[in-house]
């Protein structure tokens, strides 16, 4: 049963604003989404709308924006200055184009995507929110796999796949 410290594995169709709704994602038996549940690696709703259930239980449920991403956020369209985009002092035209996600960070070293809205001359119109900001999510899946995580897993706070540890390079974690 799904508690917390279990690692999970499921599949799913995340579709938006309701079960007709167009798929943005669809997580497949091949290579399902597996976590270490109730470590807040996921939206906590989620979890909640999971929580309890067996390997073979099938779910169905969705998140209203609060619940999920939020809201479009208008503080999050924001104007940053052209040479903040310099490498050795040139800006690779490739780069700022209307509609790419760049990976970039904040003041505090925290990792954000922003989609190119507009290029001018000196700056660049950014859009910070998540993609799925304002949307309802609706998800609908199956629980394909739950067991003990292992005590490396629950003390680092993620899965490991077997045999390595991702937290550093690949190696095998022989601790």
């Amino acid at each position: 049963m799904i508690e917390e410290n279990k690692v999970v594995s499921l599949t799913y169709e995340l579709r938006v604003n309701d079960d007709q709704g167009e798929i943005v994602e669809k997580v497949e038996e091949n290579s399902p989404l597996t976590f270490l549940f109730g470590r807040g690696n996921l939206l906590p709703d989620f979890e909640n709308n999971i929580d309890g259930l067996k390997e073979g239980d099938p779910f169905s449920f969705s998140l209203e924006p609060e619940k999920a991403y939020g809201d479009v956020s208008e503080e999050a369209v924001v104007e940053l200055p052209k040479n903040i985009f310099e490498i050795d002092g040139k800006v690779d035209d490739n780069l700022l184009k209307v509609g790419n996600n760049i990976p970039m960070q904040d003041n505090s070293g925290n990792r954000l995507n922003g989609i190119v809205l507009e290029v001018k001359e000196d700056a660049v119109k950014m859009d910070f929110n998540h993609p799925l900001a304002g949307d309802t999510l609706f998800f609908k899946g199956e629980i394909s796999e739950i067991r003990d995580a292992t005590e490396e897993e629950i003390k680092h706070g993620h899965v490991h796949e077997e045999g390595t540890h991702p937290c550093g390079g690949g190696e095998p974690d022989l601790e």
